[in-house]
């Protein structure tokens, strides 16, 4: 068996496919690109000490190569670059930017998940590297409701933000590129953190709203009864539906699929038997935050009279407002 290349590896579903995947004995190399403050190595060695010690064993460690999904060859210097067209058969492209509106397609998410795409494609044929699971997205969708088919991809859907559109765009160019020869694509929902343990790295969609909460809170006094209280309305009527999965679901069942190849060469939904309510967000929220007092003005509605926490929050929230359909 030939080297899996993860990129996005430090993102939170690319940290589990690491974990389930060396579990599994899949030989595994990483793309990663340094901080300003950890090299490429400290920066795996951080996830692979978690892993072990939350597993209770030392798990194999990936090969790690320096580079970056948006430059040429990503970024390999030619000792990598031969290394990876010796040893690796299969990528694993995980890597993605999450932004949701973008200023030209110079910027993000464009640049990452197009230009991004298209330069990992590149190395694939450079490497004559044929397999490819991509990391798509369910909501390649668009603003379509009603049954969606794996086979559907561009039926003329409109988008509901950019993030939406960089992502059926590169879809689109991975299926269409010839010289992969087993393409298998995955199409999670809105992922969030691990279902036992609550953990996650990332902080968007329905962290924002919760890290916003929190912050809040911070601005308010306690009553008598330690709870936090300030009057706020929400613009949903409750019954808005979202389609929250685990992480630590998703990497499970992408790491079965990739470890049996009957499976390969298909597209999967990866999303809920059954979408969460706003109105169970909202509880959640308030339980979480110990914050008190806000209550469903209804979907759309302009607000009169916004108090400060009112006007805050859809000031900082503004940019997810789509997320919320």
């Amino acid at each position: 068996m030939g080297y899996h290349l993860i990129t996005g590896a430090t993102g939170l579903l690319g940290r589990y496919l690491i974990r389930d995947l060396s579990s599994a004995g899949v030989p595994l190399a990483v793309l990663v690109r340094p901080t300003r403050r950890m090299t490429v190595d400290q920066r795996i060695d951080m996830i692979m000490a978690f892993w072990d010690e939350h597993l209770g064993r030392e798990l194999p460690r990936p090969v790690v190569l320096e580079g970056n999904i948006n430059e040429e060859n990503l970024g390999l210097n030619e000792e990598q670059l031969a290394w990876a067209t010796e040893n690796v058969d299969r990528i694993i492209h995980s890597a993605a930017s999450l932004s949701f509106y973008s200023t030209s397609h110079e910027s993000e998410p464009w640049r990452s998940n197009v230009g991004g795409v298209k330069k990992v494609l590149d190395f694939c044929k450079t490497a004559n590297i044929k397999k490819f699971d991509h990391v798509s997205t369910a909501y390649v969708c668009g603003l379509r409701s009603g049954r969606i088919m794996e086979s559907d991809v561009d039926v003329g859907q409109e988008s509901g933000n950019d993030y939406e559109r960089s992502k059926l765009e590169a879809e689109q160019m991975v299926r269409s590129a010839e010289h992969i020869e087993s393409l298998t694509v995955f199409r999670p929902a809105i992922i969030i953190g691990d279902s036992k343990t609550g953990f996650t790295n990332t902080f968007h969609g329905f962290y924002a709203a919760l890290q916003l909460g929190h912050t809040l809170t911070q601005m308010q006094s306690p009553d008598e009864t330690g709870r936090y209280y300030a009057k706020s309305r929400f613009t949903l009527d409750g019954d808005e539906s979202k389609n929250l999965i685990p992480v630590d679901w998703v990497s499970a069942v992408m790491s079965y699929i990739i470890t049996h190849p009957k499976h390969h060469e298909k597209t999967y939904h990866l999303t809920p038997l059954h979408p969460v309510q706003s109105r169970l967000v909202h509880d959640v929220l308030e339980a979480t935050c110990n914050f008190y007092g806000s209550e469903f003005a209804g979907a759309g509605v302009e607000l009169e009279d916004p108090t400060e926490a009112e006007r805050l929050f859809y000031d900082h929230i503004r940019v997810y407002n789509s997320y919320w359909r």
